[in-house]
């Protein structure tokens, strides 16, 4: 991507379709005039009263114990500098976003205007009641210092500078597991840092914490090695001078142990990591290119243990990993500040994590057989829903151990069930489909490429690397729209009408008389259908010049639906292809089927659709837990309609009983835990989160799934077409780009999960 076009999408993703990335939405119900009576006049009277006799109470009746501040001058914001409080909100905004979507806490961004230290600790002094929590963003050294510092001593309430603890905790998990894999102590190890700012200064005041030793430490800043015999040394900077008779980096890293970077791109060389002790550890953490760039590190040394700042390489150092659960863990026992030990928890938490098996989501996420501690695993993946388990206990319970919390837990099995409920992590499903089909991006044919919003949703895929798009199409129309959409990556286009595809084309037309001869089809309709995009598409997957396919923005399913099933068919040992649906919704992932196709399906067929749906669930990474839905509960109705429900649910216990599923059951009843478990304690589904509905025909499933996607907004992923031989999926009519984005990526991940079963199949018979 251009980096004008960058521009042009971050500034509109940003803008539209109303401005910013947070809003504030209410928590009580407010649609009668007795609602609006008990929400302001004269009803809030009562809490004010209650606040006003025990102070304590404002946790109670407000949403204070959630809210945290995200609070910046705009003085040293990402890598733009000192910008001011204005550009700096959309970053603020950003922050506030993460710790919604990781651990449910409702940020409020706040920038003030002013680089007057006493004015800055005086304004936040003075909102302070409102939250509960302080985090202080992108504020400049040296002042963040005193900002931190004075702000802990004064209030009554959680406060971390992020930039300096969040990368100082992350790196310090990473750097306890790098040392026990190169059998290294911390005591011992000679460990240089690369950079003197507020990340540099905590990275290193943790390590010490944990062992490593001020005589072994070497700091630089762009003036060379801090020495005790420099001038005009920072109070900060004074702390790790070194006695050491050195002024530059190569000096230093000869026969370092360990290396860390939180300064610029490129500035260690070759030369420089080959004069390190064996089994380095390198953590060039300068964004968005590291001191050292990954490959040329692995390349140097087979031994070198590395970790950076991005995400297309292992062991990433990412602060989300760390402020939204420490926060998490600090605000739900009401701590009165983030401190050493707290934050010594967390570290611990991130490392003892790493060394944990992996759970298969986590696996999927990444396409990896097994993730598994050692030197391409020294952290957790952010991905991992564990996160949202681990971190918030440990620090809460530090927070108790060193007296400053409020409200000490006393039910640590219901808090962790509490957490895994507010986590959000059941919604990251589209980050984990995107990040799962850029580990090994296929062949995806676009099969109405001459459309806009096709093409948008292709230039897309391409960019994030989810897939290598094919567009189908007349290539004028199609060159174009890429003109037109400033897309000027080389990418195929192909023209099944051309000249230049004729031998293909008849080809292909020959290939699929031969499977249809018998089935009405003649050499002529197939050399007439073979210049259709939705046959010519399909043929290429059939052929293996293209690995999966999607189609049907422009044309109703049926139409679609019918070239697809002539020329590729139903996968070996499949009666009956179905559709599922993923909503995101607001209780975390629902897959739905049949949502597409079979119209009102007997007992044999349900049980099928219901096995194809278990697998689904389990390609992403989700242990299915199945309802069979019906108008009737368990035996309470007699008709056909139930009965071939239970009788379904029958063959699926009988077939593989430690498949997690029940019916006929009714949705309330299938949906409600609780409900279900007092009414039938006998039932498999009984005190348990179901996330896989099967419905008895077409219409239920089909309006249900439309319903949730209309009135509740909940996010669709799908018609994901199950049951054929190759990875074809049929969007709904006139889908959304992303919509179209997220099914590629469905596609892709498809393509990937057959050619393991091909390998796996291939080497068995080895």
């Amino acid at each position: 991507m251009s980096k004008e076009k960058q521009r042009r999408e971050a500034l509109l993703y940003h803008a539209k379709p109303q401005p910013g990335k947070i809003k504030i939405v209410p928590t009580k119900p407010y649609a009668t005039q007795r609602d609006l009576a008990l929400a302001y006049s004269p009803g809030v009277a009562e809490p004010c009263l209650e606040i006003e006799k025990n102070k304590e109470d404002v946790y109670r009746y407000t949403a204070k114990g959630n809210i945290v501040a995200v609070i910046s001058n705009g003085t040293a914001v990402l890598g733009l500098g000192n910008i001011g409080p204005e550009a700096s909100k959309p970053v603020m905004e950003g922050k506030s976003l993460l710790f919604k979507i990781f651990a449910d806490i409702d940020g409020m961004d706040i920038e003030l205007d002013t680089t007057d230290v006493d004015k800055f600790i005086e304004t936040v002094k003075t909102i302070a009641p409102t939250f509960g929590g302080i985090n202080l963003e992108d504020i400049k050294a040296p002042e963040a210092f005193e900002i931190e510092r004075r702000l802990k001593e004064e209030l009554d309430i959680p406060v971390m500078h992020d930039d300096q603890h969040g990368t100082a905790i992350i790196s310090a998990a990473a750097l306890i597991n790098a040392l026990e894999i190169a059998q290294k102590k911390i005591e011992k190890v000679k460990i240089v840092v690369s950079g003197a700012g507020a990340a540099a200064v905590s990275c290193t005041r943790l390590y010490k914490a944990f062992g490593a030793k001020a005589e072994n430490i070497v700091m630089l800043d762009s003036k060379g090695v801090i020495r005790k015999d420099r001038e005009n040394l920072s109070q900060e900077k004074m702390e790790f001078a070194s006695d050491r008779k050195i002024d530059t980096l190569d000096e230093a890293l000869k026969d370092a142990d360990v290396f860390i970077g939180l300064s610029i791109a490129n500035i260690m060389t070759p030369e420089m990591l080959l004069s390190m002790a064996k089994d380095p550890i390198v953590f060039a953490m300068a964004n968005p290119d590291p001191e050292i760039e990954y490959g040329l590190a692995c390349k140097t040394r087979k031994d070198v243990i590395m970790a950076t700042g991005r995400s297309d390489h292992p062991n990433q150092v990412n602060n989300v990993l760390g402020f939204p659960f420490i926060f998490r863990g600090a605000l739900d026992v009401r701590a009165t500040k983030i401190n050493e030990e707290m934050k010594m928890a967390a570290v611990r938490a991130l490392a003892d994590l790493t060394r944990e098996p992996v759970p298969e989501q986590v696996n999927i996420a990444y396409d990896t057989t097994r993730l598994a501690f050692g030197k391409k695993y020294i952290i957790p993946k952010p991905f991992d829903p564990r996160l949202i388990t681990k971190i918030p206990p440990a620090v809460a319970k530090a927070a108790m151990d060193s007296g400053v919390a409020k409200a000490p837990i006393q039910d640590w099995k219901k808090y962790e069930e509490e957490l895994y409920q507010r986590s959000g992590n059941d919604n990251k499903v589209v980050r984990l489909m995107h990040n799962r089909a850029r580990m090994n991006p296929k062949r995806i044919v676009f099969a109405e490429a001459e459309l806009l919003d096709v093409m948008k949703a292709a230039q897309i895929v391409h960019e994030e690397g989810i897939a290598i798009p094919i567009l189908l199409g007349n290539r004028e129309i199609i060159e174009g729209l890429k003109k037109e959409l400033d897309f000027d990556a080389e990418v195929e286009i192909i023209d099944p009408r051309s000249e230049e595809t004729k031998e293909v084309r008849t080809r292909y037309a020959m290939k699929l008389w031969e499977s249809r001869k018998r089935k009405g089809e003649t050499q002529y309709s197939a050399r007439i259908n073979m210049g259709k995009r939705n046959y010519f598409g399909a043929m290429m997957l059939l052929e293996g010049d293209a690995h999966g396919m999607i189609s049907g923005y422009s044309r109703s399913y049926p139409k679609v639906l019918r070239p697809v099933f002539e020329v590729l068919g139903r996968a070996k040992g499949v009666t009956n292809a179905s559709t599922v649906n993923i909503m995101i919704t607001d209780r975390g992932p629902l897959f739905l089927a049949d949502t597409s196709i079979n119209v009102d399906p007997n007992a044999e067929e349900l049980a099928e659709i219901a096995q194809m749906t278990a697998n689904v669930a389990g390609t992403f990474g989700f242990n299915p837990v199945m309802a069979l839905l019906s108008y009737a509960n368990y035996g309470s109705s007699s008709h056909p309609n139930a009965r071939k429900v239970r009788e379904a649910v029958r063959m699926l216990h009988e077939r593989n009983p430690d498949l997690v599923v029940d019916g006929e059951i009714q949705t309330d009843f299938a949906l409600d835990q609780d409900l279900c478990h007092n009414n039938f304690p006998f039932s498999k589904l009984a005190g348990k989160k179901v996330n896989t509905l099967i419905f008895p025909n077409l219409d239920s499933a089909n309006i249900t799934y439309k319903l949730l996607k209309g009135l509740h907004n909940a996010e669709s992923i799908g018609p994901i077409m199950v049951g054929l031989r190759r990875s074809a999926h049929i969007l709904q009519l006139g889908a959304s780009v992303d919509e179209m984005v997220n099914m590629a990526a469905v596609a892709v991940i498809d393509a990937q999960e057959r050619e393991k079963r091909r390998m796996a199949h291939m080497q068995g018979e080895d």
